[in-house]
Protein backbone atom coordinates (compact mmCIF):
# COMPACT_ATOMS: atom_id res chain seq x y z
CA UNK A 1 0.00 0.00 0.00
CA UNK A 2 2.92 2.37 0.34
CA UNK A 3 2.98 2.95 -3.14
CA UNK A 4 -0.35 4.22 -3.13
CA UNK A 5 0.82 7.02 -0.85
CA UNK A 6 -0.02 10.62 -1.95
CA UNK A 7 2.00 13.14 -0.24
CA UNK A 8 1.10 16.49 0.09
CA UNK A 9 4.18 18.97 -0.75
CA UNK A 10 4.98 19.64 3.01
CA UNK A 11 5.11 15.87 3.86
CA UNK A 12 7.64 15.59 0.83
CA UNK A 13 9.69 18.05 2.19
CA UNK A 14 9.82 16.26 5.32
CA UNK A 15 10.87 13.09 3.56
CA UNK A 16 13.58 14.94 1.94
CA UNK A 17 14.95 16.17 5.31
CA UNK A 18 14.18 12.93 7.12
CA UNK A 19 16.36 11.36 4.57
CA UNK A 20 18.76 14.17 4.75
CA UNK A 21 19.14 14.02 8.92
CA UNK A 22 20.27 9.96 8.22
CA UNK A 23 23.22 10.79 6.35
CA UNK A 24 22.09 11.29 2.10
CA UNK A 25 23.68 14.97 1.17
CA UNK A 26 20.27 17.35 -0.36
CA UNK A 27 22.70 17.69 -3.67
CA UNK A 28 23.00 13.51 -4.26
CA UNK A 29 19.15 13.60 -4.17
CA UNK A 30 18.88 16.67 -6.84
CA UNK A 31 21.83 14.43 -8.61
CA UNK A 32 19.68 11.14 -8.88
CA UNK A 33 16.58 13.79 -9.49
CA UNK A 34 18.36 14.76 -12.82
CA UNK A 35 19.82 11.57 -13.84
CA UNK A 36 16.05 10.00 -13.45
CA UNK A 37 14.80 12.60 -15.77
CA UNK A 38 17.17 12.62 -18.39
CA UNK A 39 16.75 9.19 -18.16
CA UNK A 40 12.99 9.12 -18.79
CA UNK A 41 13.37 12.18 -21.60
CA UNK A 42 16.07 10.02 -23.12
CA UNK A 43 13.64 7.08 -23.04
CA UNK A 44 10.81 9.23 -24.80
CA UNK A 45 12.45 11.67 -27.12
CA UNK A 46 15.17 11.10 -29.85
CA UNK A 47 17.90 14.22 -28.95
CA UNK A 48 17.05 17.09 -30.19
CA UNK A 49 17.54 20.99 -29.52
CA UNK A 50 16.49 21.34 -26.13
CA UNK A 51 16.03 24.62 -23.65
CA UNK A 52 16.20 23.53 -20.11
CA UNK A 53 14.76 26.41 -18.00
CA UNK A 54 15.39 26.64 -14.56
CA UNK A 55 13.88 28.59 -11.44
CA UNK A 56 15.70 29.64 -8.03
CA UNK A 57 14.88 27.05 -5.98
CA UNK A 58 15.84 23.06 -5.99
CA UNK A 59 13.55 22.64 -8.92
CA UNK A 60 15.67 24.43 -10.83
CA UNK A 61 18.63 22.61 -9.46
CA UNK A 62 17.39 19.25 -10.41
CA UNK A 63 17.32 20.83 -13.96
CA UNK A 64 20.48 21.52 -14.27
CA UNK A 65 21.35 18.49 -13.24
CA UNK A 66 19.21 17.49 -16.53
CA UNK A 67 21.09 19.81 -18.65
CA UNK A 68 24.67 19.22 -17.61
CA UNK A 69 23.67 14.79 -18.13
CA UNK A 70 21.97 15.44 -21.93
CA UNK A 71 24.59 17.97 -22.85
CA UNK A 72 27.10 15.35 -22.21
CA UNK A 73 25.09 12.21 -24.34
CA UNK A 74 25.10 14.68 -27.11
CA UNK A 75 21.69 16.61 -26.92
CA UNK A 76 21.79 20.20 -28.31
CA UNK A 77 21.15 21.69 -24.90
CA UNK A 78 20.62 25.51 -24.19
CA UNK A 79 20.01 26.55 -20.60
CA UNK A 80 17.47 29.78 -18.94
CA UNK A 81 17.52 31.01 -15.95
CA UNK A 82 15.07 32.87 -14.18
CA UNK A 83 16.67 35.31 -11.78
CA UNK A 84 20.34 35.67 -10.71
CA UNK A 85 22.76 33.05 -9.85
CA UNK A 86 23.84 34.25 -6.59
CA UNK A 87 20.27 33.94 -5.22
CA UNK A 88 19.71 29.99 -6.28
CA UNK A 89 19.87 27.69 -2.98
CA UNK A 90 22.21 25.49 -1.45
CA UNK A 91 22.12 22.92 -3.31
CA UNK A 92 20.42 24.46 -6.63
CA UNK A 93 24.08 26.61 -6.32
CA UNK A 94 26.21 23.56 -5.76
CA UNK A 95 24.01 21.61 -9.25
CA UNK A 96 24.77 25.29 -11.21
CA UNK A 97 28.57 25.28 -10.29
CA UNK A 98 28.79 21.84 -12.06
CA UNK A 99 27.28 23.25 -15.15
CA UNK A 100 30.09 25.13 -17.03
CA UNK A 101 27.93 26.29 -20.48
CA UNK A 102 26.36 29.04 -21.02
CA UNK A 103 23.49 30.22 -19.28
CA UNK A 104 21.01 32.98 -20.55
CA UNK A 105 18.55 35.11 -18.71
CA UNK A 106 14.91 33.63 -19.34
CA UNK A 107 13.30 35.13 -21.95
CA UNK A 108 10.38 34.10 -24.87
CA UNK A 109 12.62 34.21 -27.48
CA UNK A 110 15.09 31.47 -26.39
CA UNK A 111 11.92 29.07 -27.30
CA UNK A 112 12.54 30.09 -30.97
CA UNK A 113 14.01 27.11 -32.64
CA UNK A 114 13.79 24.54 -29.39
CA UNK A 115 11.71 20.89 -29.93
CA UNK A 116 11.91 20.42 -26.29
CA UNK A 117 11.03 22.19 -22.87
CA UNK A 118 12.67 21.01 -19.76
CA UNK A 119 9.92 22.67 -17.35
CA UNK A 120 12.47 23.07 -14.19
CA UNK A 121 11.28 26.74 -12.85
CA UNK A 122 8.63 25.79 -10.12
CA UNK A 123 7.88 22.62 -8.33
CA UNK A 124 5.27 21.55 -6.57
CA UNK A 125 5.40 23.90 -3.95
CA UNK A 126 3.94 27.14 -5.70
CA UNK A 127 1.73 29.29 -3.55
CA UNK A 128 1.17 31.99 -5.46
CA UNK A 129 -0.12 32.81 -8.69
CA UNK A 130 2.58 32.96 -11.43
CA UNK A 131 4.07 36.63 -12.52
CA UNK A 132 6.31 38.59 -14.46
CA UNK A 133 9.12 37.02 -16.89
CA UNK A 134 8.55 34.02 -15.98
CA UNK A 135 4.16 34.55 -16.67
CA UNK A 136 5.61 36.16 -19.91
CA UNK A 137 7.73 32.85 -20.53
CA UNK A 138 5.23 30.12 -19.89
CA UNK A 139 2.74 32.20 -22.07
CA UNK A 140 4.39 31.81 -24.71
CA UNK A 141 5.39 27.98 -23.84
CA UNK A 142 1.65 27.64 -23.39
CA UNK A 143 1.16 28.72 -27.04
CA UNK A 144 3.95 26.82 -28.28
CA UNK A 145 2.98 23.32 -26.89
CA UNK A 146 -0.72 23.93 -28.02
CA UNK A 147 0.34 24.55 -31.75
CA UNK A 148 2.27 21.08 -31.66
CA UNK A 149 6.00 23.38 -31.99
CA UNK A 150 6.71 22.12 -28.74
CA UNK A 151 6.70 19.84 -26.24
CA UNK A 152 7.26 20.09 -22.68
CA UNK A 153 9.46 17.49 -19.49
CA UNK A 154 8.00 18.81 -16.10
CA UNK A 155 10.11 18.60 -13.51
CA UNK A 156 7.85 17.26 -10.03
CA UNK A 157 5.37 19.68 -11.52
CA UNK A 158 4.19 21.48 -14.69
CA UNK A 159 5.27 25.13 -13.25
CA UNK A 160 2.28 26.61 -11.99
CA UNK A 161 0.37 23.85 -10.90
CA UNK A 162 -0.44 23.62 -7.16
CA UNK A 163 0.68 20.71 -5.91
CA UNK A 164 -1.60 19.78 -3.15
CA UNK A 165 -4.80 20.71 -5.22
CA UNK A 166 -4.16 20.34 -8.99
CA UNK A 167 -5.63 24.36 -9.15
CA UNK A 168 -3.31 26.73 -11.87
CA UNK A 169 -1.90 29.07 -10.22
CA UNK A 170 -1.92 31.60 -13.19
CA UNK A 171 -1.09 29.80 -16.32
CA UNK A 172 0.81 25.80 -17.09
CA UNK A 173 1.85 24.86 -20.13
CA UNK A 174 0.55 21.02 -20.35
CA UNK A 175 3.57 18.74 -20.21
CA UNK A 176 3.82 15.22 -22.66
CA UNK A 177 5.53 14.06 -19.20
CA UNK A 178 6.16 14.77 -15.83
CA UNK A 179 8.92 13.17 -13.68
CA UNK A 180 8.47 13.20 -9.99
CA UNK A 181 10.23 11.63 -6.87
CA UNK A 182 9.22 8.54 -4.41
CA UNK A 183 5.47 9.22 -4.54
CA UNK A 184 3.08 10.72 -6.10
CA UNK A 185 1.33 14.24 -5.08
CA UNK A 186 -2.24 15.30 -5.12
CA UNK A 187 -1.88 17.59 -7.19
CA UNK A 188 -1.12 14.89 -10.24
CA UNK A 189 -4.25 12.85 -9.60
CA UNK A 190 -6.68 15.98 -9.01
CA UNK A 191 -7.82 18.22 -12.15
CA UNK A 192 -6.93 19.77 -13.60
CA UNK A 193 -3.20 19.08 -12.50
CA UNK A 194 -4.09 15.27 -13.88
CA UNK A 195 -4.80 16.71 -17.46
CA UNK A 196 -1.40 19.17 -17.43
CA UNK A 197 0.55 16.58 -15.99
CA UNK A 198 0.98 14.33 -19.01
CA UNK A 199 2.65 11.05 -18.37
CA UNK A 200 3.46 10.60 -14.97
CA UNK A 201 6.67 8.88 -14.04
CA UNK A 202 7.11 8.22 -10.10
CA UNK A 203 11.57 7.76 -10.13
CA UNK A 204 13.31 6.15 -6.90
CA UNK A 205 15.92 8.85 -5.73
CA UNK A 206 17.03 7.38 -2.99
CA UNK A 207 14.41 7.94 -0.25
CA UNK A 208 13.68 5.28 1.72
CA UNK A 209 10.19 3.90 2.15
CA UNK A 210 10.65 3.66 5.87
CA UNK A 211 10.36 7.88 6.21
CA UNK A 212 6.42 7.52 5.48
CA UNK A 213 5.91 5.48 9.08
CA UNK A 214 7.65 9.18 10.98
CA UNK A 215 5.62 11.60 8.22
CA UNK A 216 2.07 9.01 8.98
CA UNK A 217 0.23 9.96 5.84
CA UNK A 218 -3.72 9.99 5.02
CA UNK A 219 -4.02 10.44 1.43
CA UNK A 220 -3.79 7.50 -0.77
CA UNK A 221 -4.18 6.61 -4.81
CA UNK A 222 -7.18 4.50 -4.70
CA UNK A 223 -6.26 1.26 -6.09
CA UNK A 224 -7.25 -2.63 -4.64
CA UNK A 225 -4.50 -2.63 -2.28
CA UNK A 226 -5.78 -0.07 -0.48
CA UNK A 227 -9.01 -1.92 0.52
CA UNK A 228 -8.87 -5.14 -1.38
CA UNK A 229 -8.53 -7.28 1.80
CA UNK A 230 -11.60 -5.81 3.79
CA UNK A 231 -13.60 -7.33 0.67
CA UNK A 232 -16.25 -10.37 1.84
CA UNK A 233 -15.17 -13.22 -0.55
CA UNK A 234 -17.94 -15.97 -0.22
CA UNK A 235 -16.46 -18.67 2.27
CA UNK A 236 -17.74 -22.19 1.72
CA UNK A 237 -20.45 -21.86 4.19
CA UNK A 238 -22.06 -18.76 3.11
CA UNK A 239 -25.80 -18.14 2.44
CA UNK A 240 -28.05 -15.40 1.46
CA UNK A 241 -28.47 -14.20 4.80
CA UNK A 242 -24.25 -13.81 5.44
CA UNK A 243 -23.67 -11.99 2.73
CA UNK A 244 -25.90 -9.00 4.07
CA UNK A 245 -29.59 -7.89 3.16
CA UNK A 246 -29.46 -4.50 1.43
CA UNK A 247 -32.23 -2.51 1.22
CA UNK A 248 -33.05 0.40 -1.14
CA UNK A 249 -36.27 3.03 -0.19
CA UNK A 250 -38.09 3.32 -3.50
CA UNK A 251 -39.16 6.32 -4.75
CA UNK A 252 -41.71 7.65 -8.15
CA UNK A 253 -38.20 7.76 -10.54
CA UNK A 254 -38.35 4.02 -10.61
CA UNK A 255 -35.19 3.50 -12.88
CA UNK A 256 -32.79 5.36 -10.80
CA UNK A 257 -33.91 2.65 -7.79
CA UNK A 258 -33.66 -0.17 -10.40
CA UNK A 259 -30.09 0.69 -11.30
CA UNK A 260 -29.22 0.50 -7.35
CA UNK A 261 -30.75 -2.52 -7.31
CA UNK A 262 -29.00 -4.28 -9.96
CA UNK A 263 -25.60 -2.98 -8.66
CA UNK A 264 -25.98 -3.60 -5.24
CA UNK A 265 -26.79 -7.43 -5.60
CA UNK A 266 -23.89 -7.43 -8.38
CA UNK A 267 -21.70 -6.41 -5.72
CA UNK A 268 -22.46 -9.61 -3.54
CA UNK A 269 -25.64 -8.40 -1.29
CA UNK A 270 -27.07 -11.82 -0.71
CA UNK A 271 -30.73 -10.65 -0.35
CA UNK A 272 -32.21 -7.28 -1.65
CA UNK A 273 -35.17 -5.65 -0.89
CA UNK A 274 -37.40 -2.50 -2.38
CA UNK A 275 -39.29 -0.68 0.08
CA UNK A 276 -41.19 1.71 -2.01
CA UNK A 277 -45.14 2.90 -2.03
CA UNK A 278 -47.45 0.23 -2.46
CA UNK A 279 -48.59 1.57 -6.18
CA UNK A 280 -44.61 1.39 -7.28
CA UNK A 281 -43.45 -2.31 -6.10
CA UNK A 282 -44.89 -3.65 -9.54
CA UNK A 283 -42.39 -1.63 -11.52
CA UNK A 284 -39.18 -2.28 -9.24
CA UNK A 285 -40.28 -6.22 -9.56
CA UNK A 286 -41.33 -6.12 -13.04
CA UNK A 287 -37.57 -6.85 -14.77
CA UNK A 288 -35.95 -8.35 -11.24
CA UNK A 289 -37.78 -11.23 -10.37
CA UNK A 290 -34.70 -11.62 -7.74
CA UNK A 291 -35.85 -8.73 -5.50
CA UNK A 292 -38.29 -8.30 -3.08
CA UNK A 293 -40.63 -5.51 -2.64
CA UNK A 294 -42.54 -4.50 0.37
CA UNK A 295 -44.76 -1.76 0.67
CA UNK A 296 -43.67 1.22 2.73
CA UNK A 297 -46.21 4.05 2.47
CA UNK A 298 -45.76 5.16 6.01
CA UNK A 299 -43.19 5.91 8.66
CA UNK A 300 -44.76 3.03 11.02
CA UNK A 301 -44.21 0.29 7.55
CA UNK A 302 -40.75 2.03 7.14
CA UNK A 303 -39.87 1.52 11.13
CA UNK A 304 -41.27 -1.72 10.74
CA UNK A 305 -39.06 -2.76 8.07
CA UNK A 306 -36.04 -1.64 9.97
CA UNK A 307 -36.73 -3.84 13.33
CA UNK A 308 -35.57 -7.17 10.77
CA UNK A 309 -31.87 -7.16 12.20
CA UNK A 310 -30.88 -8.52 8.93
CA UNK A 311 -31.77 -6.21 6.99
CA UNK A 312 -28.34 -4.16 7.64
CA UNK A 313 -27.72 -1.35 4.83
CA UNK A 314 -30.49 0.88 3.29
CA UNK A 315 -29.96 3.56 0.71
CA UNK A 316 -32.06 6.40 0.01
CA UNK A 317 -32.35 8.62 -2.39
CA UNK A 318 -31.98 7.38 -6.35
CA UNK A 319 -34.70 8.77 -8.10
CA UNK A 320 -36.90 9.58 -4.64
CA UNK A 321 -37.88 13.49 -5.17
CA UNK A 322 -37.29 16.44 -3.04
CA UNK A 323 -40.13 15.81 -0.57
CA UNK A 324 -40.91 15.25 3.26
CA UNK A 325 -40.99 11.43 2.75
CA UNK A 326 -37.55 11.24 1.40
CA UNK A 327 -36.58 13.73 4.48
CA UNK A 328 -38.65 11.17 7.05
CA UNK A 329 -37.18 8.44 5.57
CA UNK A 330 -33.41 9.82 5.73
CA UNK A 331 -33.39 10.71 9.52
CA UNK A 332 -35.24 7.58 10.25
CA UNK A 333 -32.43 5.27 8.96
CA UNK A 334 -29.83 7.48 9.88
CA UNK A 335 -31.26 7.09 13.66
CA UNK A 336 -31.30 3.01 12.95
CA UNK A 337 -27.52 2.42 13.33
CA UNK A 338 -27.57 0.93 10.22
CA UNK A 339 -25.32 1.07 7.60
CA UNK A 340 -27.06 3.70 5.41
CA UNK A 341 -25.88 5.05 1.83
CA UNK A 342 -27.31 8.69 1.28
CA UNK A 343 -27.74 9.76 -2.18
CA UNK A 344 -29.35 12.11 -4.56
CA UNK A 345 -32.48 14.07 -2.91
CA UNK A 346 -31.68 12.37 0.04
CA UNK A 347 -28.72 14.93 0.34
CA UNK A 348 -30.66 17.67 -1.28
CA UNK A 349 -33.54 17.80 1.28
CA UNK A 350 -30.65 18.35 3.58
CA UNK A 351 -29.30 21.54 1.87
CA UNK A 352 -27.46 23.57 4.39
CA UNK A 353 -28.63 21.67 7.16
CA UNK A 354 -24.95 19.48 7.46
CA UNK A 355 -24.77 19.80 10.98
CA UNK A 356 -28.35 18.28 11.41
CA UNK A 357 -27.16 15.07 9.46
CA UNK A 358 -24.39 14.98 11.95
CA UNK A 359 -26.60 14.87 15.09
CA UNK A 360 -28.87 12.10 13.84
CA UNK A 361 -26.11 9.73 12.43
CA UNK A 362 -26.11 6.04 14.75
CA UNK A 363 -24.18 4.14 12.30
CA UNK A 364 -22.19 3.76 9.52
CA UNK A 365 -22.82 6.67 6.80
CA UNK A 366 -21.37 6.77 3.08
CA UNK A 367 -23.01 10.54 1.30
CA UNK A 368 -22.29 10.66 -2.64
CA UNK A 369 -22.95 13.81 -3.37
CA UNK A 370 -21.60 15.27 -7.07
CA UNK A 371 -20.19 19.15 -6.89
CA UNK A 372 -23.66 20.70 -7.19
CA UNK A 373 -25.49 18.31 -4.43
CA UNK A 374 -22.28 19.20 -2.53
CA UNK A 375 -22.55 22.99 -2.64
CA UNK A 376 -25.91 22.87 -1.40
CA UNK A 377 -25.20 20.80 1.36
CA UNK A 378 -21.95 21.98 2.37
CA UNK A 379 -22.57 25.96 1.28
CA UNK A 380 -19.42 28.26 1.78
CA UNK A 381 -16.86 25.69 2.02
CA UNK A 382 -13.60 26.13 0.21
CA UNK A 383 -10.36 25.05 -0.92
CA UNK A 384 -9.57 22.02 -2.49
CA UNK A 385 -11.60 19.17 -3.33
CA UNK A 386 -9.58 17.32 -1.06
CA UNK A 387 -10.09 19.92 1.53
CA UNK A 388 -13.42 20.32 1.05
CA UNK A 389 -14.14 16.59 0.80
CA UNK A 390 -12.21 16.20 4.30
CA UNK A 391 -13.92 19.04 6.10
CA UNK A 392 -17.14 17.32 5.04
CA UNK A 393 -16.55 14.40 6.47
CA UNK A 394 -15.18 15.86 9.61
CA UNK A 395 -17.87 17.70 10.49
CA UNK A 396 -20.52 14.95 9.79
CA UNK A 397 -19.06 12.09 10.82
CA UNK A 398 -19.72 9.89 7.49
CA UNK A 399 -17.44 8.94 4.44
CA UNK A 400 -18.27 11.54 1.64
CA UNK A 401 -17.49 10.38 -1.89
CA UNK A 402 -17.23 14.09 -3.41
CA UNK A 403 -17.75 12.28 -7.16
CA UNK A 404 -16.19 13.75 -10.34
CA UNK A 405 -13.53 12.30 -12.84
CA UNK A 406 -11.47 12.59 -9.80
CA UNK A 407 -13.58 11.40 -7.18
CA UNK A 408 -12.03 11.98 -3.54
CA UNK A 409 -13.23 9.44 -1.07
CA UNK A 410 -13.18 11.11 2.17
CA UNK A 411 -13.16 9.50 5.72
CA UNK A 412 -13.99 11.36 9.63
CA UNK A 413 -10.52 10.00 10.39
CA UNK A 414 -9.07 12.05 8.07
CA UNK A 415 -8.10 8.98 5.71
CA UNK A 416 -8.93 9.76 2.02
CA UNK A 417 -8.39 8.51 -2.02
CA UNK A 418 -8.32 10.16 -4.48
CA UNK A 419 -9.87 7.70 -7.64
CA UNK A 420 -8.23 7.89 -10.93
CA UNK A 421 -9.34 5.24 -12.99
CA UNK A 422 -12.58 6.29 -14.13
CA UNK A 423 -13.04 6.79 -18.19
CA UNK A 424 -14.98 9.34 -19.96
CA UNK A 425 -17.50 6.67 -20.80
CA UNK A 426 -18.97 7.87 -17.18
CA UNK A 427 -20.74 10.61 -17.95
CA UNK A 428 -23.91 9.39 -18.60
CA UNK A 429 -26.80 9.29 -16.69
CA UNK A 430 -27.54 6.74 -13.91
CA UNK A 431 -23.76 6.16 -13.20
CA UNK A 432 -24.44 7.66 -10.06
CA UNK A 433 -27.08 5.21 -9.09
CA UNK A 434 -25.16 2.22 -9.78
CA UNK A 435 -22.52 3.97 -7.69
CA UNK A 436 -25.04 3.98 -5.16
CA UNK A 437 -25.71 1.01 -5.67
CA UNK A 438 -22.47 -0.71 -5.51
CA UNK A 439 -21.88 0.67 -2.33
CA UNK A 440 -24.66 -0.42 -0.51
CA UNK A 441 -23.81 -4.05 -1.57
CA UNK A 442 -20.31 -3.70 -0.10
CA UNK A 443 -21.68 -2.41 3.22
CA UNK A 444 -24.43 -4.80 3.14
CA UNK A 445 -21.67 -8.07 3.53
CA UNK A 446 -19.98 -5.75 6.48
CA UNK A 447 -17.51 -4.40 5.02
CA UNK A 448 -16.30 -0.78 6.49
CA UNK A 449 -17.47 2.26 4.85
CA UNK A 450 -14.35 4.40 4.14
CA UNK A 451 -13.26 0.96 2.37
CA UNK A 452 -16.43 0.05 0.75
CA UNK A 453 -16.80 3.22 -0.64
CA UNK A 454 -13.14 3.45 -2.29
CA UNK A 455 -14.05 -0.19 -3.78
CA UNK A 456 -17.00 1.04 -5.29
CA UNK A 457 -15.71 3.39 -6.93
CA UNK A 458 -12.58 1.99 -8.37
CA UNK A 459 -14.87 -0.56 -9.32
CA UNK A 460 -16.88 1.15 -11.60
CA UNK A 461 -14.12 2.96 -13.16
CA UNK A 462 -12.41 -0.42 -13.78
CA UNK A 463 -15.58 -1.69 -15.56
CA UNK A 464 -16.82 1.42 -17.39
CA UNK A 465 -12.82 0.89 -18.49
CA UNK A 466 -13.11 -2.79 -19.44
CA UNK A 467 -16.68 -1.93 -21.39
CA UNK A 468 -15.61 1.07 -23.46
CA UNK A 469 -17.53 3.33 -25.58
CA UNK A 470 -21.40 3.38 -25.70
CA UNK A 471 -21.79 2.35 -22.39
CA UNK A 472 -24.77 3.06 -20.61
CA UNK A 473 -25.61 2.90 -16.70
CA UNK A 474 -27.13 -0.84 -17.35
CA UNK A 475 -24.17 -1.99 -18.53
CA UNK A 476 -22.08 -1.07 -15.51
CA UNK A 477 -23.33 -4.13 -13.06
CA UNK A 478 -23.05 -6.86 -15.95
CA UNK A 479 -19.25 -6.09 -15.88
CA UNK A 480 -18.82 -6.79 -12.54
CA UNK A 481 -18.07 -10.60 -12.33
CA UNK A 482 -15.34 -10.08 -14.97
CA UNK A 483 -13.87 -7.43 -12.70
CA UNK A 484 -13.74 -9.08 -9.45
CA UNK A 485 -12.58 -12.40 -11.14
CA UNK A 486 -9.69 -10.66 -13.68
CA UNK A 487 -8.84 -7.83 -11.59
CA UNK A 488 -9.23 -8.65 -8.13
CA UNK A 489 -8.33 -11.93 -9.05
CA UNK A 490 -11.43 -14.57 -7.27
CA UNK A 491 -11.77 -17.10 -8.98
CA UNK A 492 -14.57 -18.01 -11.09
CA UNK A 493 -14.90 -21.57 -9.82
CA UNK A 494 -15.63 -22.67 -6.35
CA UNK A 495 -13.21 -24.85 -4.71
CA UNK A 496 -16.52 -26.29 -2.59
CA UNK A 497 -19.49 -26.51 -3.68
CA UNK A 498 -21.29 -26.44 -0.21
CA UNK A 499 -21.96 -23.00 -0.51
CA UNK A 500 -25.74 -22.77 -1.48
CA UNK A 501 -29.32 -21.27 -1.24
CA UNK A 502 -30.86 -21.33 1.80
Amino acid sequence: MDDLTLLSVAEMAEADRITIRNGVPGIALMENAGLAIADAIAARFAPRRTLVACGPGNNGGDGFVVARVLRDRGWDISLALLGASDRLSDDAALAFANWNGPVESLQPDLLEGAALLVDALFGAGLTRNIEGDALDFLSHAEAAVKTGRLASVAVDMPSGVDGNSGAVRGIAAPAALTVTFFRKKPGHLLYPGRALAGELVVSDIGIHADVLAEIEPKTFENAPDLWSASLARPGADSHKYTRGHAVISGGPMTGAGRLAARAARRAGAGLLTVAAPESLCPLFAADAPGIITTPADSPDLFAALLEDSRKNAVLVGPGHGISDRTRWIAEMVLRSGKAVVLDADALTVFAGEAETLSRVIEGPVVMTPHQGEFARLFPGFSGSKLERARAAASLVGAVVVLKGPDTVIAGPDGRAAINANAPPWLATGGTGDVLAGTILGFLAQGIPAFEAAAAAVWMNGAAAARFGPGLIAEDLPEIFPKIFVDDLGWSAISRNSSSRER
